[in-house]
């Protein structure tokens, strides 16, 4: 598994967090910024981190803001992403097991730093079930190629 990893400002706590997390499970990872504490804006890291997941570049993506909704917006704006904005454990693995989501957002904001490691390894071990809800997940794509 090759992951895309970005955050703005107001995630890059836990955006460090996430790395070492990465690290530890031997996940292959990009790391797209930001790198400072000063005002960037969301989608300038939430989109190229999505267009990437898009074009087979990167299996997954993980975004963090101060809240999760602005990176969970922006990349949901791109065709082929399936982007939850989540906050606990058990949604974390809904996510993947019924809808095949391919980018994870979280709020730094929100959650600390232990949850959001809980979150994203529950995120990035659990596969998708497939079956009935890959029909769900085929009407999604039909609608985006409207």
């Amino acid at each position: 598994m090759k992951v895309a990893l970005a955050s703005d400002h107001g995630g890059i706590h836990i955006r460090e967090e996430i790395r070492q997390l990465l690290e530890e499970l031997r996940i292959e990872y990009e790391d797209f910024g930001c790198d400072c504490a000063d005002s960037v804006d969301y989608p300038d890291y939430a989109v190229p981190v999505a267009e990437k997941v898009a074009k087979g570049e990167f299996d997954r993506g993980i975004l963090i803001c101060g809240t999760g909704i602005g990176m969970s917006i922006s990349a949901n704006k791109v065709k082929g992403i399936r982007c939850a904005l989540v906050h606990d454990v058990f949604s974390a693995r809904m996510t993947r097991l019924h809808n095949d989501s391919n980018v994870l957002a979280m709020g730094e904001r929100v959650i600390g730093a232990g949850l959001a490691r809980e979150i994203a390894e529950m995120w990035l071990k659990t596969e998708f079930e497939s079956g009935r809800h890959q029909t769900r997940i085929g009407k999604i794509a039909e609608y985006e190629g409207k």
